[in-house]
């Protein structure tokens, strides 16, 4: 198979194309391993690759599976294969090997998927690009001096760099939509307890992370959620199932015109560019030529706060991910051991009280009472997915001498400052996606779109939030637009151009 063929299908048209006897699963794999080792020596999108093992998952596979003989990628972390290294990104998980399938990817192996290995991810997937310290930086598909952003940086350099037409991410702050939104994807966040990941596994940042996947195409996304929608009684969090299928119901068109809210304002008071406000007037002035009521308006939850108790959050949390690596590895973990960013975290969990952290979690639910009550005048809420297109790999990685600095500082102050010195040291980071953190804490499902590219050749994407539960509202407005003359998606990828 050709390279120009393999880019031009989706996973969607794999499959079929195989169940229709018009090519073989071994081609697929062929043209996966050969883009794979075309791109990834300059991109650095997948850290292990599974080739040499691949033979015996043909022999499991049966030609029934809806997704028979596709090949995907999944995340470097929680997305854990059998017998195979799962590193979070980090030197301390140097050697670790997974001794069972992870629930979601018994599921996706379920369906028939070739599973070729997993893509980079920040340490403990904490910030919003690619550059970990073990596995080094991940390099944008668009212009390789560019970040394709995190933490699902690795999953989305491979899709844009065509290596699969998919691959499986998560998302706890944004880490599906910020690097849908600098790599021109399709990036769906479903509704908190939509995909849950499996007995002791479902509180993943209380609630705030998610796993799913990336993709091209509108119809890809749809056709995993219907692959990965469950209820499992001893989960967490549970949404009910969608009675139907979300690849049927995309394409149906709205009953009645749609009423919409939008903001191009950062919730933090970050600056927002030119490329963001374009993109959300260009998106605004289709909807309404299609006859729907779009207005400008503030969802007026507070995004300060807001961000305050995430990182508060993520402080309890990364103790206690410290905690429970120090009892496995038998000794007490030093600052040498993590990456600044989670080290900073962990110092910080430390001195939480159990009231700060449960004080944080309940403004969390104050948000989603206000926006569900936002939501009964709206039916989507749009916003720039990032406020400008991706950074330069390296600009939001931190000095080694900053790094000494906020160490010591760090050292030196009570429980309230070092929250304050985790908001300063992301607010670099947050100035660029300052949008997508409210789905997570509010449980509510969101996309960002591609259809944005800037000046400079690089996209960014508009994201749509909805009610939870209605994904399918979701998909079926993004099935419109995908199908519109503003869908840009890889157009102008260098990957992608004929």
């Amino acid at each position: 198979m050709d390279s120009r063929t393999y880019l031009s299908m989706d996973a969607t048209e794999m499959a079929e194309r195989i169940r229709q006897r018009e090519i073989k699963p071994e081609e697929l794999l062929c043209a996966a391993f050969k883009q794979l080792e075309q791109v990834n020596p300059q991109l650095n999108a997948v850290v292990h690759d599974r080739k040499q093992r691949l033979e015996n998952d043909f022999q499991k596979m049966k030609d029934n599976q809806s997704f028979f003989g596709v090949p995907l990628l999944l995340k470097n972390i929680s997305q854990a294969i059998k017998d195979e290294p799962l590193t979070s990104g980090s030197f301390l998980m140097k050697g670790f090997i997974s001794d069972h399938d992870s629930h979601l990817v018994k599921r996706i192996r379920n369906a028939g998927f070739l599973l070729l290995g997993h893509t980079n991810t920040p340490e403990f997937a904490l910030k919003n690009i690619t550059e970990p310290a073990f596995h080094g930086p991940t390099r944008n598909p668009w212009n390789p001096g560019y970040s394709p952003g995190g933490s699902s940086g690795g999953s989305a350099a491979a899709i844009a760099s065509g290596i699969v037409p998919m691959a499986g991410a998560s998302d706890g702050g944004g880490s599906i939509r910020i690097p849908a939104s600098f790599t021109g994807l399709f990036g769906l966040k479903p509704t908190r307890g939509r995909t849950p990941v499996g007995p002791g596994a479902g509180r993943a940042w209380q609630g705030a992370a998610i796993d799913f996947a990336l993709s091209r195409t509108v119809r890809d996304s749809a056709a995993m959620l219907d692959l990965l929608q469950i209820i499992q009684p001893e989960a967490a969090f549970q949404t009910p199932l969608f009675r139907g299928r979300y690849t049927n119901v995309m394409e149906k068109p709205f009953e009645k015109p749609l009423r919409i809210a939008f903001s191009t304002k950062s919730p933090v008071g970050t600056p927002v560019s030119e490329d963001a406000r374009s993109a959300v007037e260009k998106l605004v002035k289709w909807l309404e030529r299609e006859g729907n009521i779009v207005e400008e308006q503030e969802n007026n939850v507070d995004g300060i706060q807001l961000m305050k108790d995430y990182y508060l959050m993520n402080s309890g949390e990364m103790s206690s991910v410290v905690g429970q690596l120090e009892t496995s590895l038998g000794r007490e973990l030093t600052e040498n051991d993590l990456e600044i960013e989670s080290w900073m975290l962990n110092e910080a969990g430390k001195s939480l009280s159990a009231a700060e952290f449960s004080a944080s979690l309940a403004s969390w639910d104050t948000a989603a009472a206000k926006m569900a009550a936002f939501h009964e005048s709206y039916d989507f809420y749009i916003t720039p997915a990032t406020a400008y297109t991706a950074p330069e790999v390296g600009e939001l990685t931190l000095s080694p001498e900053k790094q000494a600095q906020l160490r010591g500082l760090m050292r030196e102050s009570d429980s309230g400052e070092q929250q304050k010195l985790i908001y300063d040291m992301f607010l670099p980071s947050l100035t660029y996606t300052p949008y997508t953190q409210l789905a997570n804490l509010t449980g509510q499902p969101a996309v960002s779109l591609p259809i944005y590219v800037s000046a400079k050749k690089m996209p960014l994407g508009v994201q749509v939030m909805a009610p939870k539960g209605e994904e399918h509202r979701l998909l079926q407005l993004s099935w419109q637009i995908e199908q519109s003359d503003i869908w840009l998606g890889m157009k102008g990828n260098p990957y992608f151009i004929d």
